[in-house]
């Protein structure tokens, strides 16, 4: 096989979330030129840009990594499917389209881990206004608006542009349970019932690509390659320096073995499962797993592939009597073609959709100092992600515990580039983790007691009323926990002294230079809420060091 070698200053491995931002920052300077790499294809697919297209995305090989989970204990021995997105934009083309922050205490939570003040909430709002285009400042907004959001910058957020009767009396029955209104989830405190947020621009997904990339591929220092598969990163020793140094990238690309060199950086933006992994078959990572793979041991780095953690959804079902929902909808011929012709000539209607539309954020027990537990509630229902609507009215209210204690890895399994990693979440792995999943279905059940809902004379299908004990609550969670993609911390910033943290607080790769991981990888602990608007946040504080890195001194 042919091979060939060209240069760029950067080098960005994955298009995804932080990718597109990533190299839409860096190659503002017109002085460097920038490469993007993508193992996957262009964003053509039209049921990226539709956002009930996600239920054509997932497990789909052209937008897909398709990834699975090892069987799991807390999960009664299930596997799971895994979503990552493989195409341009990533995670952003086929995720839920969820705008959330998280809360101020995650970010100051970071700062105190690194001993970096950068990480506080106060910093990272900045970063979050940066790019941010909010609906509520299109005619100006108030004060309060303008301290927390941002516009005119390339990330849109909208409203949701279709309600529901039947959530609207679920966001009711909340309030009626306690939980209060709360009108923005992304003020630094999250607690209360809404509907969330999206990214969304005129009834169409905004993804990364299309908000990030596409301009900026027009700048002659921004070269793109997609389909195609970086299989290892390279590295040489630095004349009297002890690290080695980051060179470049091997690549398979049309057929072709490509070595792409970068004089600058390379930085790893494949996210919390292709970056360990990428590391790994690199030579950094865990000895005894590198060398039982026959991979050279460049730098051991215990913590890469290690802390992976994820936000565990129990989808807690229930039919209902005289509710419109999406269910009987879709099984009319004439309802399909309402919907349709809804969204073709007003954007609108259940084909605008994101996956769930209301968001309870809330603690499962009164000993809990702070939100806990996330909802998304969905007037819908069906026995597994990929399978057909059940036939009755059904609302299915999804809660996830916000900060699991459970902790799971990422390891390869081969030298291979090309066999998919060992994906272990490790889910309810701690006592603490299954009695939040038990109090959690009884936060459910509280709210669905309330008046404004029995009109509808709620049953529970799942996990079944009949389930009551801890134990017997527990077992029902891991029959019916699944993921919600928020995988992260498999390459974990910390300090230097910390054994298990994988990057520095600037995002460097500890005992190597040359070499960066901007992804939801880098997070030390999970957000408490979706991550994809996160891990923008990432990017933007790593585009703004790179430059400066630059500026004061050529190189890190």
């Amino acid at each position: 096989m042919s091979k060939a070698t060209t240069s760029f200053d950067y080098i960005i491995v994955g298009a995804g979330s932080a990718g597109c931002l990533l190299a839409k920052r860096l190659s503002e300077d017109p002085t460097v030129s920038v490469l993007l790499i993508e193992a996957g294809g262009r964003d053509s697919y039209p049921w990226i840009h539709i956002p009930v297209g996600y239920l054509y995305c997932i497990d789909n090989p052209r937008t897909d990594w398709r990834f699975r989970t090892q069987p799991a204990a807390g999960l009664n021995g299930r596997t799971l499917l895994y979503p990552r997105g493989r195409t341009l934009g990533g995670c952003s083309s086929i995720n839920g389209m969820i705008y959330m922050r998280g809360q101020a205490r995650d970010y100051d939570h970071w700062a105190a881990l690194t001993g970096d003040d950068a990480w506080r909430w106060e910093s990272c709002l900045e970063d979050f206004r940066r790019h941010e285009d909010h609906y509520r400042l299109d005619d100006g907004g108030s004060e309060q608006q303008r301290r927390f959001h941002g516009h005119g910058g390339e990330w849109r957020v909208e409203q949701q542009r279709y309600r529901w009767q039947v959530l609207d009396d679920f966001a009711a029955a909340a309030r009626e349970a306690g939980i209060p209104a709360t009108d923005d989830f992304n003020r630094g405190c999250n607690e209360g019932v809404d509907y969330f947020e999206v990214n969304q621009r005129a009834g169409w997904r905004w993804n990364t690509s299309k908000a990030f990339l596409r301009k900026a591929l027009a700048r002659p220092n921004l070269t793109l390659w997609h389909d195609s598969l970086v299989e290892r990163l390279d590295f040489a020793a630095t004349k009297g320096a002890e690290e080695p140094r980051c060179t470049g990238v091997s690549v398979h690309r049309q057929g072709q073995q490509v070595t792409a060199q970068a004089s600058r950086e390379v930085i790893l933006s494949a996210g919390a499962i292709g970056s360990p992994h990428l590391l790994q078959l690199s030579g950094i990572g865990p000895r005894e797993l590198l060398e039982q793979h026959g991979i050279a041991v460049i730098k051991e780095a215990p913590g890469v592939g290690e802390n992976l953690q994820d936000h565990l959804q129990l989808r807690a079902v229930y039919r209902l009597e005289g509710a419109r929902t999406l269910n009987t909808m879709v099984h009319r011929w004439w309802g399909k073609a309402a919907i349709a012709l809804h969204y073709l000539f007003k954007r609108s209607g259940p084909m605008s959709m994101a996956p769930s539309q209301l968001g309870i954020f809330t603690r499962s027990s009164h000993d809990q100092q702070h939100p806990n537990l996330e909802f998304h509630v969905q007037p819908l229902s069906l026995e597994a992600f990929g399978q057909p609507l059940h036939e009755f009215p059904a609302v299915t209210a999804s809660v996830c515990n916000l900060n699991p204690t459970s902790r799971g890895t990422v390891r390869l399994v081969s030298a291979d580039p090309r066999e998919a990693p060992a994906i272990a979440p490790n889910y309810l792995a701690t006592a603490e983790d299954r009695q939040v999943a038990a109090d959690s279905l009884r936060v459910v059940r509280r709210i669905v007691e309330q008046a404004p809902l029995a009109q509808y004379r709620p049953e529970e299908i799942k996990p079944g009323a009949f389930l009551q004990s801890d134990e017997e609550l527990q077992q029902a969670a891991g029959d019916i926990g699944t993921t919600i993609f928020h995988p992260v911390g498999t390459t974990a910033m910390g300090r230097a002294d910390d054994p298990m943290a994988v990057v520095d607080s600037r995002l460097r790769v500890l005992g190597v230079s040359g070499l960066r991981v901007v992804d939801a990888g880098v997070m030390p602990t999970i957000v408490s809420g979706n991550t994809n608007s996160p891990t923008l946040m990432i990017a933007e504080k790593a585009a703004a060091w790179i430059r400066e890195s630059v500026s004061s001194c050529g190189h890190d």
